[in-house]
């Protein structure tokens, strides 16, 4: 379950230090390998309830191994990319690859549930977010190292080998759907599927490049979405049960909190990382070796947080620290100390830690059990929304490339974001009462 949960994060987290370095070997400017991480996220977003919805179907097996295979095929695809497409193209199938390993964890662990009487099994729950936030925050110092042994290709070439232990595994280990209770339903629902892609595509095209002239995308977006919310309360089997999400506004609000947080996460990942090299002047190993305290606090957080099931004070200290460490990126240039790089990444390391690890153990306790696939795929879902509307800031603030000034427009935005965070926590008492 760990291993194939943290082929996201990894390919995620990797990238933020290989982006100067692609652009400068295609020509590309930020603003077009932006859509390295945007076509990665909107594939994963849109992949991650479908798949989830066929692990509640099927049962976890069946998805894993063609998820994980799907990995391994991406990442020779972007091996051997001739262009800045093919890898963008790598990157999208990378996404779906990627969406059925949480989904398929979250079913096995309420399934198991089930059958021992345990409720909630905590420590696999924190053990599970810890292996994220490690792989999520240490991804950029490998990946800076892995440019620096061979180049960027090596960031992508690292998906075979764990494919392939993720195959091997999962054909050993994981139970067959005989063994399990699943929840077999009507079929998948296509329009639903197709709208709520078409609705989260033309709304990135938009963010990637907004004004005037592109307002039309925002009423296709609109109308799409109407169209969708229409379908979905009709149907049996919907792709999303919106009937559930409106009689569930304890759960409705932590997809609310997933989108606003690593909004800010991701943003400042990709930001910071680009800003490091460019700005900065530092190499792509330099650069993720000045992340290590991102990995170390957020490992630390989440391993002590991880001992309680309550998860509001996490969440209201972890939406503080993000207030914090966004208002510290505005004191930043180019000749800022080393030491206060560090601190600032140690900062929003323990928001990340915390933040991840109290959304995941609310939806563990807000969910149906016979949808608990689909409500996690749902619940990384919001959180790779989080992630394109961080790719389109970055794209926006970063037009001209990585710079301070830029930098210091997107902390302002970030810290907007991370004060939303907070009233969000702070307003929804039913929180109180997850791990009581």
């Amino acid at each position: 379950m760990i291993l194939g949960s943290i082929l996201n994060p990894i390919n995620s987290s990797m990238l933020a230090v290989a982006l100067i370095p692609i652009g400068a070997a295609f020509g590309a400017p930020p603003s077009e390998t932006a859509w390295l991480v945007t076509g990665l996220y909107l594939a994963t977003a849109v992949g991650q309830p479908v798949i989830g919805r066929l692990v509640d179907m099927y049962g976890p097996r069946l998805l894993y191994l063609l998820g994980t295979a799907l990995v391994g095929i991406a990442g020779l695809m972007a091996m051997f990319a001739p262009n800045l497409g093919v890898l963008i193209a790598s990157r999208v199938l990378l996404g779906l690859g990627t969406c059925a390993a949480y989904p398929a964890s979250m079913f096995l662990l309420r399934s198991e549930a089930e059958r021992t009487g345990l409720r909630n099994p905590g420590g696999v729950l924190a053990l599970l977010s810890i292996s994220n936030q490690v792989i999520s925050v240490v991804g950029p110092t490998l990946g800076g190292l892995l440019i620096g042994l061979g180049g960027w290709h090596l960031i992508f070439a690292v998906n075979v080998p764990l494919a392939l232990a993720c195959l091997v595994l999962g054909t050993l280990l994981l139970p067959k759907r005989s063994e399990l209770r699943t929840h077999p339903g009507q079929g998948l629902d296509l329009p639903g599927m197709a709208g709520f892609a078409g609705m989260l595509t033309a709304f990135m095209l938009f963010l990637m490049e907004p004004g005037g002239a592109h307002l039309y995308l925002v009423a296709i977006a609109a109308v799409l979405g109407a169209g969708f919310a229409w379908w979905e309360l009709r149907r049996a089997e919907p792709f999303i049960d919106l009937r559930v999400l409106r009689g569930n506004a304890a759960l409705l609000a932590t997809y609310g909190r997933q989108v606003l947080a690593f909004t800010t996460s991701y943003a400042f990942l990709y930001a910071f990382s680009q800003w490091l090299e460019e700005s900065r002047g530092l190499s792509p190993s330099h650069a993720g070796l000045l992340l290590l305290p991102l990995s170390a606090t957020a490992i630390i957080a989440t391993a002590i947080a991880g001992r309680s099931a309550k998860v509001r004070a996490k969440l209201v200290v972890g939406a503080a620290t993000q207030i914090a460490g966004c208002l510290a990126l505005l004191g930043l240039h180019a000749s800022s100390p080393v030491w206060l790089l560090l601190i600032i990444g140690g900062v929003l390391g323990i928001s990340q830690g915390l933040i991840g690890l109290g959304n995941q153990n609310a939806l563990y306790a807000q969910a149906d059990p016979a949808r608990m696939g689909s409500s996690a795929g749902l619940l990384r879902t919001f959180m790779y929304i989080g992630a394109l509307l961080a790719a389109a800031a970055n794209a926006v603030f970063y037009r001209h490339g990585a710079t301070t000034s830029g930098l210091h427009g997107l902390s302002v935005l970030l810290a907007v974001v991370a004060a939303l965070l907070l009233s969000l926590t702070l307003a929804d008492r039913s929180l109180t009462r997850v791990g009581t």
